[in-house]
């Protein structure tokens, strides 16, 4: 079976914080419902060239957005950033339309949404973002306030939205999406991260698949 991986678009000013808790889960698997497997995170870039993040780390994109393909994208992802609505982003907002149409997962977080919606994408489906008024402050192209919602994260089909303050959200969103972690480990590792409960540790070691024992 051909390797789904999880694309990360990388740019200038990226949110580092705000994808990190899903990155690292779809990459090491370690709490995935199939033992040993994993979705493999690349990152994109519009050309090969170094970005720099929000929070100083350089990165060199593993490929580039116009090599991203329906056929080996698990998912999507578009973290936050300072410069969403500018043209630069029109490839990446073209790729994301083309994976929604072919029904692979698209999820975007923070500035990002705020491009979704400039581009007109939020205008029919349930979405949420930072703040409405700044959609509508910020976005010409946005028409969409009747199906905005004030949710940390939002799920419709095969596009997520979030709020660039619930990257845990967001994190939980994704992956019960991608459907790669059982209800279970879900539940215990969102509350586990989001409230520390000790009690949601060994529920989560205890809902991860045993290994074969020897007869």
């Amino acid at each position: 079976m051909a390797t789904s991986y999880a694309y990360l678009y990388v740019t200038d000013t990226l949110a580092d914080w705000e994808i990190g808790y899903l990155t690292a889960e779809l990459d090491s698997g370690r709490y995935f419902a199939e033992s040993g497997a994993r979705m493999p995170v690349r990152t994109a870039g519009l050309s090969l060239d170094p970005v720099t993040t929000k929070g100083g780390l350089r990165l060199v994109p593993d490929t580039t957005v116009d090599r991203i393909t329906a056929e080996d994208a698990g998912v999507l992802i578009l973290p936050g950033g300072d410069t969403w609505l500018e043209p630069v982003h029109d490839p990446v907002l073209a790729k994301a339309v083309e994976l929604l149409e072919a029904r692979v997962p698209v999820a975007a977080v923070c500035g990002a949404t705020m491009a979704l919606a400039n581009a007109g994408l939020l205008n029919e489906r349930p979405h949420t973002s930072n703040n409405l008024g700044a959609l509508q402050a910020l976005c010409p192209g946005y028409e969409g306030e009747d199906h905005f919602r004030g949710e940390p994260a939002v799920t419709d089909g095969d596009l997520i939205t979030a709020s660039g303050v619930a990257p845990l959200h967001f994190a939980k969103a994704v992956l019960a999406r991608l459907g790669v972690f059982s209800e279970t480990a879900l539940d215990a590792w969102f509350r586990l991260n989001a409230e520390q409960e000790e009690s949601a540790y060994f529920e989560l070691m205890g809902s991860l698949p045993q290994p074969a024992t020897a007869h």
